[in-house]
């Protein structure tokens, strides 16, 4: 099974920046970045577990839910790609890629959101 700590930590610590913050903050853009970071993420997750199934979109919960949608879809993704069994012989290394590239979004969308 591959470790996903560093994906869960990186959500982890902006879904409670993002609690943290001002609505001022939220405002300015650092709402809205999650909620792309999210839908992002969950889309990751269901392409993990469906590869053949459209992903559905991730609704806007509004600005004081944005943190939870981050930590749920981080999470999601995490576990998929802890437990997903390779396809037709597919390498773990694509798992442990798409891994290290979930971890670089969040970091990255942490920066753009001011944290």
């Amino acid at each position: 099974m591959l470790d996903t700590t560093d994906l869960t930590t990186a959500v982890e610590r902006l879904a409670d920046r993002l609690r943290a913050a001002p609505q001022s903050r939220l405002q300015r853009g650092a709402a809205a970045e999650g909620l792309e970071l999210a839908r992002e993420l969950a889309r990751r997750a269901q392409l993990v577990e469906k590869p053949d199934t459209a992903p559905l979109i991730m609704p806007d919960a509004g600005m004081f839910a944005v943190a939870d949608q981050v930590t749920v879809a981080g999470m999601d993704l995490a576990e998929a790609l802890r437990t997903a069994a390779p396809e037709g012989g597919t390498p773990a290394a694509e798992r442990t890629a798409e891994l290290a590239e979930a971890v670089a979004l969040v970091r990255a969308a942490a920066a753009r959101a001011g944290f």
